[in-house]
């Protein structure tokens, strides 16, 4: 097999773009854009280049001879189809409300801004409303966004606290979010809502009223990516972070670098959406991750 080879199409400099919330997100793929942000969502869906490929299926006929026995009784639904309830162990939302495993959510993606050079006319926050440093303009707006970045220094910083009165608004969310810093050999590409490090392409962010932080995700449209690093993705991931627009049937799949996001948009377009299996069998190396 190869690998699909895609050219590179510029998107805004690791910026999340504009989307709309709503019954009708699998058809608006070519409207401007709205009101509602999602984090990570980008609008370089035809975006082509990069490390990511996927597989393609091998093409197989089979011949056989006509079969004049009567058809056998329908069998019964894949157990990979069935109604599930979902509890993460050790997630403190408790059961999720059952949804059918191969369920179609919402793709989006969401990374890891680095600041770069430039004047550092913006500042960030703590929780105390202390100012933590001075950053470029262009890092504030994103990191206020993605929710962890980092520093021109090496630092990290990631969400502290939201509607806090000394910060700047975010102009892409209208919030006012306040940081910490964090040790970046512990976190080298932030913290999700469990407290823990956040992993690219393994780790995503959902609505927990939904699927339980903690649960283990088999996600088919992505088996067969390749990564950066070699090899091939398995389609696993883990529930392990939250956005403030990240409602209901929605999966923001951390990608860990602006770049990658631009890539694997080009093969598992956002918004177009996935299919989601709780629980399976197919990710069974990842339940040990659990919180």
């Amino acid at each position: 097999m190869r690998p699909l080879t895609m050219a590179l199409v510029a998107c805004l400099s690791g910026a999340a773009c504009a989307t709309v919330a709503g019954q009708a997100w699998v058809q608006g793929e070519g409207e401007p854009a709205r009101d509602a942000e999602h984090r990570g969502w980008s609008e370089t869906r035809n975006a082509r280049a990069g490390f990511l490929g996927q597989e393609s299926a091998p093409v197989r006929t089979t011949l056989a001879p006509p079969d004049t026995t009567p058809a056998p009784a329908p069998a019964p639904a894949s157990s990979a189809e069935e109604v599930v309830t979902i509890t993460a162990q050790g997630s403190a939302t408790g059961p999720a409300a059952a949804f059918r495993n191969g369920e179609r959510f919402r793709n989006t993606y969401y990374d890891f801004p680095k600041e770069d050079a430039g004047p550092k006319n913006a500042t960030i926050y703590d929780a105390s409303c202390k100012p933590l440093t001075n950053v470029t303009q262009d890092f504030h707006d994103r990191v206020c966004v993605q929710g962890s970045g980092r520093l021109s220094t090496g630092e990290t910083v990631s969400f502290a606290k939201r509607d806090c009165d000394c910060a700047s608004v975010c102009p892409r969310t209208s919030q006012k979010i306040c940081f910490e810093r964090l040790d970046p050999a512990r976190f080298p590409t932030g913290r999700g809502a469990l407290g823990k490090a956040i992993t690219p392409l393994r780790s995503v962010a959902v609505d927990s009223s939904v699927i339980p932080l903690g649960t283990v995700l088999f996600i088919p449209e992505f088996k067969g990516v390749s990564l950066p690093e070699g090899g091939r993705h398995d389609g696993c991931f883990v529930a392990e972070d939250r956005g403030m627009k990240v409602v209901g049937r929605q999966i923001d799949v951390f990608t860990g670098d602006p770049a990658a996001t631009i890539r694997l948009n080009a093969l598992v377009p956002s918004n177009r959406g996935v299919r989601v299996y709780a629980d399976d069998a197919r990710c069974r190396s990842l339940v040990a991750r659990g919180p």
